[in-house]
């Protein structure tokens, strides 16, 4: 069952939950892309294929939105706006320390290691390294993790687990940036929570939250926000 936060003619937006994987890869597994396009198929009956265009991606143990286009325009148009950066989205992320202030920006330089499939992150510029930059805000914090609310400036490969990992505040679960232990369902507590844009065809204002999966961390975070 796929989570559906907004459709129309044109959009649907969906609440990926971890361990979901946006596209096909290596490892053969049944996408979200393909779930999406079942469910589009069974309501509406369609005959054939149904076109889905995927407009962005997710890293696979991440929650939270995903937007795909219904229609070949859209997809066009969807994609010149996440270019262009006319797509906002707010990330929440529980990490295992405080980072040094209560609201930074900061900004690192990336290298993607592709066999690892992981991104190291400098603070220097160095050989074939991606500058990325992002801001967190301290939201809330427990007796042993802390709540981030984070806008990213640049959309680079695991940008937000590898520069969090950089300033030791390592991603709940998430093992390889560090963390010590994997979680129970296999994700991490990195979550897509908030987005918005202008409709790229009804050009009227489409804001969206997504719940964080349902778990007792996740729920006491959201309770004192």
């Amino acid at each position: 069952m796929i989570e559906v936060l907004y459709e129309d003619n044109h959009l649907i937006i969906v609440n990926k939950k971890n361990g979901d994987i946006v596209q096909g890869d290596k490892t053969g597994d049944r996408t979200l892309a393909e779930d999406v396009k079942s469910y589009i198929k069974e309501k509406y009956n369609k005959p054939g294929d149904v076109f889905l265009g995927i407009t962005h991606r997710l890293d696979r143990p991440t929650s939270g939105i995903v937007i795909f286009a219904k229609t070949s325009k859209a997809l066009t148009r969807i994609n010149k706006m996440f270019a262009e950066k006319e797509i906002h989205k707010t990330y929440l992320a529980i990490v295992d320390n405080a980072p040094p202030k209560t609201k930074d920006t900061i900004t690192h330089y990336l290298v993607r290691n592709r066999k690892q499939n992981k991104s190291y992150a400098n603070n220097k510029e160095v050989s074939d390294s991606k500058k990325a930059s992002l801001t967190y805000e301290i939201k809330a914090k427990s007796d042993k993790y802390f709540l981030l609310e984070i806008q990213l400036h640049t959309g680079r490969h695991h940008q937000i687990r590898a520069q969090l990992s950089k300033i030791n505040c390592k991603i709940k679960g998430d093992m390889k940036y560090n963390f010590p232990r994997s979680n129970p369902d296999g994700g991490i507590c990195l979550h897509a929570y908030k987005t918005e844009f202008i409709h790229p065809v009804k050009k009227e204002v489409i804001k969206i939250i997504a719940k964080p999966p349902d778990d007792k961390l996740w729920n006491y975070f959201i309770s004192t926000t």
